[in-house]
């Protein structure tokens, strides 16, 4: 079962699907953008989407996230700047440092990124225990030292077809003494 919340992800904005074979699973966003400039509202500049993924799990074995796939387009003026970020936990542990991809303007233009475990090393659900995933993004703009009075700079998680998708890859292993 997954849960999707956040200010990026508003009711009915956003599908999630899961590999047939649980190697992976894909959200569709169709709402998430954050903006800078004419026509937008003061809250704009920064959106976020919580996904809360309670995995069932075969007795014996464990998963963590392998990678991460983010795609997106970004329309950025002259001087403004924009982020993607992101950071994966498991319930009752602390937040993964953050993975932030800066994006500067100009540039209108579709962007992709990949996050990929530290160094190799994947860290896993604790075997036998029942937590929660949680995967939080961000998108940020800012307008640096373009005109935010004249123009608009934008980033999306969300493609020109209306259908971006985020692809995350699992990590499965057997636990001990299973």
């Amino acid at each position: 079962m997954v849960t999707v919340n956040g200010s990026g992800c508003p009711p009915g904005s956003s599908a999630v699907a899961v590999a047939r074979d649980n190697s992976a699973f894909t959200v569709t966003y169709s709402e998430y953008t954050a903006q800078v400039g004419v026509g937008a509202k003061p809250t704009d500049f920064r959106k976020n989407c919580q996904l809360n993924l309670n995995i069932h799990v075969p007795q014996g074995f464990t998963y963590g996230i392998a990678s991460a796939d983010y795609r997106g387009f970004a329309a950025l003026e002259s001087g403004a700047k924009a982020s993607q970020r992101a950071n994966y936990y498991f319930q009752g542990n602390s937040p993964t440092a953050q993975v932030s991809h800066p994006i500067n303007g100009p540039i209108w233009d579709n962007w992709q990124f990949r996050d990929e475990a530290e160094g190799g090393v994947i860290i896993y659900k604790p075997c036998g225990e029942d937590r929660s995933l949680n995967v939080n993004t961000e998108l940020r703009v800012a307008a640096g030292s373009s005109d935010p009075k004249k123009t608009t700079s934008f980033i999306t998680m969300d493609s020109t077809d209306g259908a971006f998708k985020t692809t995350y890859h699992f990590s499965w292993k057997v636990c001990p003494g299973s």
